[in-house]
C-alpha cells in the first residue's frame, strides 16, 4: 500500500511561462516552500526527441509505505484428460506477503526496503497415467511444502504521464537475499520417503510497472518481472540422512506470468 501527500502541502500554485515552444515545459508548482518544475528535465544523450514529458509525480522528501500480496489456489478431483490422465486428485495453494517502506531522495525517485514471506503447499492424492495395456502407472500420497523469507533493497524511478499527478509508470531494480526450506514426502518402493531441503538464494531483478492514485494519498500499482539474475544453494537430506549440496545460478530474460505483483501504496 502506498500513500502520498499531494505535490503541494499548501494550495498549489502554478506559474506558466510564455515561452512559445512548449509552455508546459516551463510550468512550476509549489511544493512546501519550494518552487519546482512541473516537468522533469532530462538529458537527451543524442536520442531523437519524441516530445514525451516526464511530469513531477511524487516530490522528494516524501515517505511511502506499501503492501504487496498474492494468492493462488488449484483444486482438481476426478479429472480425465484424453483418456490417458485419470483420477487426478490434487490440491495446492501458494501465497506471499511483501510489506515495504521507501524514501524519495529526489523527485520521482525512491530507495526502499522490502520484506518478503511466501508459502506454498501441494498435495497429490492420486494420479494415474494409462497409455495402453503395457504402459501405465499411478502415483499417490505425494505432498510438497515450501516457505521462504527474504529482504530486498530496491530503487524505483517514476515517470509521470500527465500534469494531474494521477498516472505513472515506473521501473524497479531490486537486490534480494533470503533463505527458506522445502519438504517433499512420497511413497517409493512401498515405503514412505521424506526429503527436506534448506535453501539459500539471492537475485537481482528488473520489474516495470504502472501506478495510479485512486485517492489523494492512496495508490494502486501492478508490476511484473521481465529480467533477473539469480543464484541458489540447496542442502538436502532424506529420512535424516544427508544426500548432498547443490549450487545453481541463471538468468531470466522473459516475461513471467507467475511474477505479477498487485499492491497498494500510501505516500506521506
Amino acid at each position: 500500500m502506498t500513500a502520498r501527500a499531494d505535490v503541494a502541502d499548501s494550495p498549489q500554485v502554478v506559474r506558466k511561462s510564455l515561452a512559445p515552444d512548449n509552455p508546459e515545459k516551463h510550468e512550476t508548482v509549489i511544493v512546501g516552500t519550494d518552487t519546482v518544475p512541473l516537468v522533469m528535465s532530462e538529458r537527451n544523450f543524442g536520442r531523437f526527441d519524441r516530445g514525451l514529458l516526464n511530469y513531477l509525480f511524487i516530490p522528494r522528501g516524501k515517505w511511502s509505505f506499501g503492501l504487496t500480496a498474492s494468492y493462488g489456489e488449484l483444486n482438481t478431483e476426478d479429472v480425465q484428460v484424453l483418456s490417458m490422465l485419470k483420477n487426478v486428485d490434487f490440491k495446492g495453494k501458494i501465497y506471499s506477503i511483501k510489506p515495504f517502506i521507501s524514501y524519495f531522495f529526489a523527485n520521482n525517485q525512491s530507495l526502499g526496503l522490502r520484506f518478503n514471506y511466501s508459502r506454498g503447499i501441494g498435495d497429490l492424492g492420486n494420479l494415474a497415467l494409462d497409455f495402453d495395456d503395457d504402459l501405465n502407472f499411478a502415483i499417490r500420497d505425494v505432498s510438497y511444502y515450501t516457505q521462504s523469507y527474504s529482504v530486498s533493497l530496491f530503487y524505483r524511478n517514476y515517470i509521470g504521464l500527465n500534469r494531474h499527478k494521477r498516472f505513472a509508470v515506473f521501473n524497479e531494480v531490486d537486490v534480494t537475499a533470503g533463505s527458506g526450506s522445502t519438504r517433499f514426502k512420497r511413497i517409493y518402493n512401498e515405503e514412505p520417503k521424506d526429503t527436506r531441503t534448506i535453501v539459500t538464494q539471492g537475485s537481482i531483478n528488473f520489474s516495470p510497472g504502472v501506478v495510479v492514485f485512486i485517492q489523494e494519498y492512496v495508490s494502486f500499482n501492478v508490476s511484473f518481472g521481465v529480467f533477473g539474475l539469480n543464484f541458489r544453494r540447496e542442502h538436502q537430506t532424506t529420512d535424516g540422512v544427508e544426500e548432498g549440496t547443490r549450487f545453481t545460478s541463471g538468468a531470466n530474460f522473459r516475461f513471467n506470468i507467475f511474477n505479477i505483483n498487485f499492491g497498494m501504496m500510501i505516500v506521506i
